[in-house]
């Protein structure tokens, strides 16, 4: 069994309004959570510092862990393919805005990213996470 380690990070702001980056790997483009993969002996405070940077612009405060999801994910529904299954651990945190400003990232698994009110994601073609992350953060 494979394992992938990711952190992401909820990050809202006064107009109550969330950011979320545009998944563009899988099988469908989504809405998620940004953040990402850890690198090797990178902390994941680190990590969602860096991500979010990647794929939003912005530089980052981390806050609050907020939760940690597991997840086996069968090898026939894997987006890159194999043979064995991928158990991914995901660390989510609250972040805050503390500079930069709104950039998309290039040649990535993200293509954009965009506020959202809060109200309006039920609408959005998402992927599970950003339920996950939202409950969590109790915000759903």
């Amino acid at each position: 069994m494979d394992m992938r380690v990711a952190a992401y990070g909820v990050v809202t702001d006064d107009d109550d309004r969330i950011l979320l980056a545009r998944w563009v790997e899988g099988r469908r483009v989504a809405w998620t959570m940004p953040g990402g993969g850890l690198e090797p002996g990178e902390a994941p405070e680190d990590a969602v510092r860096r991500e979010l940077r990647e794929e939003t612009g912005y530089t980052v405060k981390v806050g609050e862990l907020l939760g940690i999801h597991s997840r086996v994910i069968p090898a026939t529904q894997r987006v890159h393919r194999s043979d064995q299954p991928l158990h991914t651990l995901r660390i989510v945190y609250r972040a805050t805005v503390t500079g930069g400003r709104l950039q998309f990232e290039e040649d990535g698994s993200t293509d954009m990213a965009e506020w959202f009110p809060l109200h309006a994601v039920g609408d959005l073609q998402r992927v599970k996470l950003v339920d996950i992350a939202l409950r969590m953060a109790g915000l759903r």
